[in-house]
């Protein structure tokens, strides 16, 4: 069996490229990866080509290609069983799986205000006046999921469900975000944000933001231009 391939668009921004990455990394599989700058001519056609839903990650493996973060994650999620991505314990594992499905498709305020942007901090910035109430009650809302599953399932461990999971995939770009914002959370749910941010995949991932060449000049003129990116 050939190694799986991953391909993602700029570590920098691209929050859905980070959720299956960490979850490649977390089920010690060997991949490759392949990182394009995202919007250009050349990769929106390369998009077209190979992406069934022409946007990024794409998963390419033995001729089977993957897209949607979420089925990516569960794939990985199978061809590594023994890496303990979801929960054995069946209540946990319908939990966390409720959880990143919930941020799959939810929390649209917070992902169109406070894109992710992994070089920089603005931490005297106002979300927009007619997005707040919005912004704040989808803040409330992963700080009590955070809060919750932490107080009930996180006994074994600094995440989620104690060890570092999918369901820790799915909300890592969320946590970034509100680093670089600098969102007010709650003691329990800042405690989340600073293990997330020293996991060790978390930070290969930053780091490698830093240093990649690509530049989306929209990102680069954050707060005062905020284009939406999920």
């Amino acid at each position: 069996m050939s190694k799986p391939h991953i391909y993602l668009g700029n570590k920098a921004y691209s929050s859905w490229s980070m959720r299956p990455w960490l979850a490649l990394r977390a089920s010690g599989i060997a991949f490759d990866e392949t990182t394009m700058e995202m919007f250009t001519p050349e990769t929106v056609s390369w998009l077209a080509t190979n992406s069934p839903n022409k946007k990024f990650p794409v998963l390419h493996h033995d001729g089977l290609v993957i897209a949607e973060t979420i089925a990516i994650i569960e794939y990985v999620a199978e061809l590594a069983p023994h890496a303990g991505l979801w929960p054995t314990d069946i209540r946990a594992r319908a939990v966390a799986r409720a959880l990143s499905a919930e941020m799959h498709a939810g929390f649209p305020a917070v992902r169109q205000n406070m894109p992710v942007h992994l070089r920089k901090r603005f931490p005297a910035y106002q979300v927009p006046e007619a997005a707040r109430a919005d912004v704040a009650t989808q803040v409330a809302r992963m700080d009590a999921l955070w809060t919750g599953c932490r107080n009930q399932f996180g006994a074994t461990g600094p995440f989620l469900f104690g060890s570092f999971g999918a369901a820790d995939c799915m909300f890592a770009p969320v946590v970034t975000r509100f680093v670089t914002y600098n969102v007010s959370l709650s003691s329990n749910a800042h405690a989340y944000v600073d293990a997330i941010m020293a996991q060790p995949f978390v930070s290969e991932w930053i780091a490698a933001a830093q240093t990649e060449g690509m530049e989306i000049a929209s990102y680069e003129q954050l707060p005062d231009h905020v284009p939406f990116l999920a």
